[in-house]
């Protein structure tokens, strides 16, 4: 108790010493003769986030980018470009890289979709907002702890036993064993790297696609919100115009609803597309990203912190910062042509 309330006495310390600093050098640039005086009031409010923006930003991003030319338990050891070139060549880890384009892919485009489709076929239904909440509240859900849940989901603690079985998807996975041709039996689903049966170098396994529907499921919530958003903000006068010419609901959904919320949707999609690249959570809490299911920000953590491989652990953070940097560029110049038109 007595450590807890010495904590909390040096935050106040703390918090008013910043405040008493803060207050004094506004006082000070208010003696200033204009303009100097409210640039010196915007330097006083700014400074402080200029400076633990560089503290904990860009100082640590200049760090790594060092790192990635050194290897070694530190930066002593000059490496070149050797750790950006065992990301693409050595063992598994184009693998990883496969793996991050599809989550890339199948995840984004699922999820966007997901959401035009369910913003479409919810708006103005009745019990709408009920139904949107239902579909919204996964993404209320950590990442760490839609993982446990789905693993669960996944589970399979006696093969093919079925008193041993613990997942709901066994569960109705041997429920459909009178349906389905052959004998359905439990099965282990996050350690079956086949992609339907086909081990291949280029497809992805089954694991990661289950591993997939648990961002998607996160995910549509978000998409479906935001797009219901944006569609509800279409003039009914556009809708009604073309239904009297003649469109269907349909026609009238792709000709006219879609088009107009366009740029909203493009948002939904890289805004995902960037959360997806950098998965790590439900990596790490379902498969730890063994049975070929590991990302890149995975590998990164593992490399660093469990294998001591600072250098290459950086080059993959270089590697995710640049793959970063093109979608973060569509999603600037789509929120500048939404804010022009």
């Amino acid at each position: 108790m007595g450590q807890l309330l010495s904590t909390l006495a040096l935050v106040a310390i703390g918090i008013i010493a910043f405040g008493a600093i803060i207050g004094i050098l506004y006082w000070l640039v208010s003696q200033l003769r204009e303009p100097w005086r409210e640039r010196g009031r915007v330097g006083v409010f700014v400074g402080p986030a200029l400076l633990l923006l560089a503290i904990g930003l860009i100082y640590p991003a200049v760090a790594t980018v060092r790192m990635a030319f050194y290897k070694g338990d530190g930066p002593d050891v000059w490496a070149g470009l050797s750790n950006f070139k065992r990301i693409f060549t050595e063992g598994d880890n184009p693998l990883v890289l496969r793996n991050n384009i599809w989550w890339a892919l199948i995840v984004t485009v699922f999820s966007t979709a997901i959401g035009v489709m369910i913003a479409r076929f919810a708006d103005r239904m009745r019990g709408e907002r009920v139904a949107k909440a239902l579909i919204f509240l996964p993404t209320a859900v950590s990442m760490v702890g839609a993982g446990i849940i789905w693993k669960f989901m996944y589970a399979n603690s006696g093969g093919g036993n079925q008193s041993k079985q613990i997942g709901l998807l066994n569960w109705l996975w041997v429920k459909l064993d009178p349906i389905l041709p052959g004998k359905q039996t439990a099965q282990f689903w996050l350690q079956n790297d086949k992609f339907f049966g086909i081990k291949s170098s280029f497809l992805p396994g089954m694991n990661t696609l289950f591993l997939m529907i648990i961002m998607i499921w996160i995910q549509a919530g978000f998409a479906t919100t935001v797009i219901s958003a944006a569609m509800k903000g279409v003039p009914d006068d556009l809708v009604e115009a073309a239904k009297i010419d003649g469109a269907s609901d349909r026609q009238a959904f792709f000709r006219i609803v879609l088009p107009y919320v366009k740029p909203t949707v493009i948002t939904v999609a890289t805004t995902t597309t960037i959360a997806v690249l950098k998965v790590f959570d439900i990596i790490q809490s379902t498969t730890g990203g063994q049975f070929h299911t590991d990302t890149v920000a995975n590998d990164m953590y593992v490399k660093s912190f469990t294998q001591s491989q600072p250098g290459y652990g950086a080059a993959l953070a270089v590697v995710l910062f640049l793959a970063v940097i093109p979608i973060v560029v569509i999603n600037n110049r789509n929120q500048k042509e939404l804010r022009q038109g």
